[in-house]
């Protein structure tokens, strides 16, 4: 957790837009609220499973992607832990709506990323971007991505082995998710010390 996030603006990637990782990223973007309406609206649970399991699945497509392609943009950097970030919230959300998951899971998560943002905009002030994304941060998000098919396939075919797969793969993300969160708010405020030092 040394590395050290680049100031706003310093052209660590690319300034491109029109990528083939960046194109990946946009079309996990737009399965969002497909997913929303088939699983809320319409409630077809099993087209929402596979909607969300494409769009867990391939979380780490676009960044194997960029580093094959040699096509790491700015863009990219901000755009995969967003898309990442609005499937988690949006599934919360949703599998809240739908008693998949306890209110409190939700409480859980949410209040990790009420945590972050409040170090992002600390950061922001200092100068610097975000953080790079942590092994951690990206095992915790795998972890729920996978988790959360598994628990609404658990719903649609009871059955105690998805159940306690899902909620085995979801504590442990939600750990991960935490932990992560920590390593980056220690990583804020040491640059800001290091800023306010200077």
């Amino acid at each position: 957790m040394s590395q050290r996030p680049a100031r706003v603006g310093t052209p660590q990637a690319s300034g491109q837009v029109f990528t083939l990782p960046n194109l990946i990223s946009f079309v996990r973007l737009l399965g969002v609220p497909v997913f929303l309406y088939l699983l809320l609206v319409a409630q077809a649970d099993v087209a929402a499973i596979v909607v969300l399991a494409v769009g867990g699945t391939t979380d780490w497509v676009d960044g194997w992607v960029a580093r094959r392609l040699r096509q790491v943009s700015r863009l990219g950097e901000l755009l995969d832990p967003f898309v990442d970030r609005l499937y988690i919230l949006a599934t919360l959300v949703a599998f809240t709506v739908r008693e998949v998951v306890p209110w409190q899971f939700t409480v859980a998560l949410l209040a990790r990323e009420v945590l972050l943002l409040g170090s992002l905009g600390t950061l922001r002030r200092y100068g610097y971007g975000p953080p790079p994304v942590h092994y951690v941060g990206k095992t915790a998000t795998f972890l729920l991505l996978t988790a959360f098919p598994v628990l609404l396939l658990a719903q649609a075919v009871p059955a105690t082995v998805f159940s306690a797969a899902g909620w085995s793969l979801a504590w442990w993300g939600l750990t991960l998710y935490w932990v992560a969160g920590a390593m980056y708010v220690v990583q804020a405020r040491r640059l800001v010390r290091a800023a306010r030092a200077r």
